[in-house]
């Protein structure tokens, strides 16, 4: 049975169908790759050779393709069984000595413009990201071996007007975003549209629950707030009752007080539309207080 993708490998699995059209750009992302997951290795003969190894098939694929169509390089490639972790390893090999240098010498050709800077990151992020699920939280990262190279994809990161941190965890540095919407503007730059769509999506469902909790949240407190001074002011009013009669109030305070007594859930405004001569809330609240102060004093004698 097929296994279900985890949201950061559709992102890597997005990422690895797209096809840059310029040749620079290709280089950038192969170097990209090379830089986070890959090896150069140098023989006794001082003959090179290039190694990418990584558990990703798309990835494997991205790197076996663009060797292919961007140097004419048939890289070869070999899949292993780790059987202590039970995971597979892909590996891409260039071992030609001729065309691991042209490959080497081409990386360094990648320019800083904007096209090429993209293709940098969805590579990078190819090869050592992952991402959270956005209905869980929101995460992004690359991991790298030495903080040089995380500082080099954190200033890239951050020419787009991003602010993406680096920390160290064990002894990888990572390079990170926790804020949703740069979450989104680097899923727009590496130029996965499908996934930029899906957390959009989530975002938006996520924003719309939470503002409905406010509102609960809010609406809830009032109730518990009106409820509780209701049981108060009826508290008082009984005290009253009981220890100087409510016949001794004046008319006005009497007959409210024997309103909230007869209707202890009724608002301020619905106590005030049931007086002989209507009163608004706040002509309603001014008696409540008034018995309040009376039955305090009771307290206090």
């Amino acid at each position: 049975m097929k296994q279900e993708l985890t949201f950061s490998g559709k992102v890597k699995e997005e990422l690895a169908k797209h096809w840059s059209t310029s040749k620079h750009c290709q280089i950038a992302e192969i170097t990209a790759i090379i830089s986070m997951c890959g090896k150069v290795t140098i023989d006794s003969r001082d003959r090179y050779a290039v190694k990418v190894r990584t558990e990703n098939i798309s990835v494997a694929r991205k790197c076996f393709t663009l060797l292919e169509k961007t140097f004419n390089i048939e890289a070869e490639s070999l899949v292993s069984m780790n059987k202590s972790r039970g995971n597979i390893t892909y590996t891409v090999i260039v071992k030609q000595h001729e065309d691991a240098m042209r490959l080497l010498q081409a990386m360094k050709l990648v320019d800083a413009n904007g096209g090429c800077k993209r293709a940098f990151l969805r590579g990078a992020f190819l090869a050592s990201g992952s991402m959270s699920h956005p209905e869980k939280s929101y995460h992004i990262e690359m991991v790298c071996a030495s903080q040089a190279k995380a500082e080099q994809i954190q200033k890239l990161i951050n020419s787009f007007g991003l602010d993406a941190k680096v920390i160290l965890r064990k002894r990888s540095y990572v390079v990170y975003l926790k804020e949703g919407s740069q979450i989104v503007d680097l899923l727009n730059i590496m130029e996965a549209p499908i996934a930029l769509m899906e957390m959009e999506n989530v975002r938006i469902l996520k924003e719309m629950r939470n503002s409905v909790n406010r509102k609960v949240n809010c609406e809830t407190a009032n109730i518990n707030k009106t409820v509780s001074a209701a049981t108060k002011q009826a508290d008082d009013i009984r005290l009253i009752h009981e220890e100087m009669g409510l016949d001794k109030l004046p008319e006005g305070l009497q007959e409210i007080a024997e309103l909230r007594l007869a209707y202890p859930d009724a608002t301020l405004k619905e106590l005030g539309d049931l007086l002989t001569e209507p009163l608004g809330k706040s002509g309603v609240n001014h008696r409540l207080r008034k018995l309040s102060e009376i039955a305090e004093d009771i307290r206090n004698k």
